[in-house]
């Protein structure tokens, strides 16, 4: 290389930090292990409530999900009962903190940083995308022919633009983990070239592919869970560890590309573990509860009976039988243009709060204020107050049969949280799921564990079962190894927030970061 790099920053997206440890510590992650010898290894503390979409902006931003206006891919517009998918919009308010160090003269390679926005201007390289388990911009380079020069040498990623799918084989699924297996491999390859050019202050690359094998096949790695499969797992082993070890191997041929006196930083910006909660009743328990408006019935033309008592039937249907029937409805069924604008299930503008997508995790609700939406109908301050009391008590009141206690954790009020100038555009409303038991899936395993069944005296029983294929969820704790020259190993005492990785990065490098709530890791800093 023409000149050492000063700063190699590389991500493992959705990684468990407790089977990181786990792995370092038994050898299984060797590159990582001599990472951990030489470093510092800590925990990074997750934007709560916002886990899920605000991750990654909030990690390069150094800002909450409050200042940077982003909690999920689909927003309401503020003012509005519009939704709009945040690419197309705005998207995320705040810097970068690689626009930082370009601004001040760095020349940076920003590759594959899920979530963020193609930034021609960079003093350096941007890829954006080629492999990403969010993909909501597509492939796109900085500059533009780096993106030819990378598909002609090696291809576009094996496993397209997503990784949600129902698969049923071991031959679905080694297909999947040997696509994602050599998505890593030619990542590195290419990476590997760039790195070569030489001369840079900021290198990052970010390998997704452990995101997508953690939602995917999570219920083969844990046997406690309902979907796990012990026939496939026997098959292929343990698809997480099999990723966990070829993003490994990526890791340690770049640590030994710009060697020992670089300073290195790996991370996952937040967790995963088995699937959760019920977000798919919360509508239902809003309507039960008498808050949210249902949209108008279409007219019945005489067969509203017997669509009811269809419907009735329908949902007596145990899991297995539900779930393959409806795959098939959703093969016949002509699916709505990617391009049509998202919209609500329910009557917001007669609801006196409605839900808001937040990821599967944690619920969003948002009320309906008068002054601050078009029909608002409850008035800010007293009422709003007495209301968020008696739906937070509701709320909690709930029981998930299949464990006899709360379905509902934690109702916690945003504005009681942040205070940033983006706060309107978040959910009023933060409902964290009981994660106590693995909900199942009816695409797997006949569906055991996919049916859940809440109760409470103010909405009698609501049940469902899981459709959605995935079988891990997020969790909010993220780690790191840092290994800095000068700086001692061991294990840091205290966890950090994640906003403070990217002021740390900046000072890595000489640069202050302006309008950063996070606070750089004078830990990581050495001499």
């Amino acid at each position: 290389m023409s000149a050492p790099t000063r700063l190699l920053v590389l991500g493992i997206d959705a990684a468990s930090p407790e089977l990181l440890d786990g792995w370092i510590a038994d050898g299984t992650l060797p590159n990582l292990r001599a990472l951990a010898r030489r470093g510092v290894v800590g925990r990074t503390r997750g934007i709560e409530g916002f886990h899920i979409g605000s991750t990654w902006p909030s990690l390069y931003t150094g800002t909450d999900a409050s200042h940077h206006g982003v909690h999920y891919l689909v927003q309401l517009v503020p003012g509005t009962y519009q939704l709009e998918r945040t690419a197309t919009g705005e998207f995320v308010r705040g810097e970068p903190f690689w626009r930082t160090l370009s601004d001040a003269g760095r020349r940076v390679a920003v590759l594959d940083v899920p979530l963020s926005r193609l930034d021609p201007r960079l003093n350096g390289v941007h890829v954006v995308e080629w492999g990403g388990h969010d993909s909501i911009y597509g492939f796109q380079c900085a500059p533009a022919d780096l993106g030819a020069d990378i598909v002609a040498r090696h291809g576009t990623h094996p496993l397209g633009g997503a990784c949600d799918a129902v698969r049923r084989s071991a031959d679905d699924y080694g297909a999947f983990l040997d696509r994602l297996e050599l998505g890593v491999r030619n990542k590195l390859a290419w990476t590997k070239e760039l790195l070569a050019r030489g001369g840079w202050d900021l290198f990052m690359q970010v390998f997704t592919e452990a995101h997508c094998t953690g939602h995917q096949c999570w219920h083969l790695h844990d046997a406690g869970h309902p979907g796990h499969d012990p026939a496939i797992a026997a098959t292929l082993g343990d698809p997480l560890r099999r990723i966990y070890r070829t993003i490994d191997a990526a890791v340690g041929e770049l640590v030994a590309a710009v060697g020992d006196e670089t300073p290195i930083v790996a991370f996952s910006a937040h967790g995963m573990s088995h699937w959760y909660g019920a977000q798919f009743l919360l509508e239902r328990m809003l309507v039960r509860f008498g808050v949210t408006a249902p949209l108008p019935a279409a007219p019945a033309a005489g067969g509203g009976v017997v669509r009811g008592v269809a419907r009735t039937a329908w949902r007596a249907l145990p899991p297995s039988v539900r779930g393959p029937i409806n795959r098939v409805r959703r093969q016949l069924v002509v699916q709505s243009p990617t391009d049509r604008p998202p919209a609500f299930r329910v009557d917001v503008a007669r609801s006196l709060c409605f839900p808001l997508n937040n990821g599967l995790a944690v619920g969003g609700i948002r009320l309906n204020l008068v002054g601050r939406e078009p029909e608002g109908r409850l008035s800010p301050g007293a009422e709003a107050d007495s209301f968020v009391e008696q739906l937070a008590g509701d709320l909690l009141g709930i029981i998930d049969e299949r464990t006899g206690r709360p379905i509902v954790r934690r109702v916690m009020r945003t504005a009681e949280l942040y205070d940033g100038p983006m706060l309107d555009h978040l959910p009023d409303l933060l409902v964290e799921w009981s994660d106590d038991v693995p909900t199942g899936s009816t695409a797997l395993n006949d569906g055991r564990g996919a049916m859940v069944r809440a109760r409470s005296p103010r909405i009698g029983v609501i049940d469902g079962a899981n459709e959605y294929a995935r079988t891990g969820e997020h969790r909010p704790g993220g780690w790191f190894v840092a290994a800095v020259p000068g700086v001692t190993a061991r294990a840091l005492g205290r966890e950090v927030s994640l906003m403070d990785l990217a002021p740390t990065f900046t000072r890595l490098l000489g640069v202050e970061m302006p309008a950063c709530q996070g606070r750089a890791v004078e830990e990581l800093l050495g001499r």
